[in-house]
């Protein structure tokens, strides 16, 4: 496998990992979001159980085995009630978008587009979540690195990072 292809995969992994925590942390969202977003919750859960069984195809297209998810994903501050959940969501896709910028950068073709696509509906939902959106969707993680390739997803930080072990594999509320 060429430099290229190794990178292509790794950023795919990284991008599936990220989907994996997200349907995760959409599952968190869709439990505390009030009845008026529901729906939107409902709809950003299934279509990222959509690019995750995508990207799953993706890695094994590139001749690895798709990342699995965690039993379970720390998250990044306590979902207590709708508002914290329309916070979390908004997290979610601003993290997703960090990985799809990095798969966009990546890859080439219809990966490339497809990265592409993913990324700015990500920031499209983030923007709707937030009630704004940011400049560049995506980058805000990957700032302050000096290669502008941040660290994959972690759970310390965020709920789409794969816990490190069983023992923070739960989320913490």
């Amino acid at each position: 496998m060429s430099k290229a292809e190794d990178g292509q995969l790794d950023a795919v992994q990284a991008a599936l990992a990220a989907e994996h925590a997200a349907v995760y942390g959409y599952g968190v969202v869709g439990g505390r979001i009030g009845e008026e977003r529901r729906t939107e919750a409902r709809a950003a859960y299934d279509a990222h159980r959509a690019r995750r069984d995508a990207l799953a195809r993706d890695a094994r297209d590139l001749g690895g085995e798709p990342v699995a998810a965690a039993a379970g994903y720390a998250l990044p501050f306590s979902v207590p009630d709708s508002a914290a959940a329309v916070r979390l969501a908004a997290r979610l896709e601003d993290r997703v978008a960090g990985v799809y910028s990095d798969l966009v950068r990546a890859a080439e073709g219809d990966l490339r587009a497809t990265a592409a696509g993913a990324l700015r509906e990500a920031a499209v939902r983030a923007a709707r979540w937030r009630g704004g959106s940011v400049a560049f969707p995506g980058l805000a993680e990957r700032a302050g690195t000096s290669t502008g390739r941040g660290p994959a997803p972690d759970a310390s930080d965020t709920a789409t990072g794969p816990a490190a072990s069983s023992a923070t594999a739960s989320p913490t509320a």
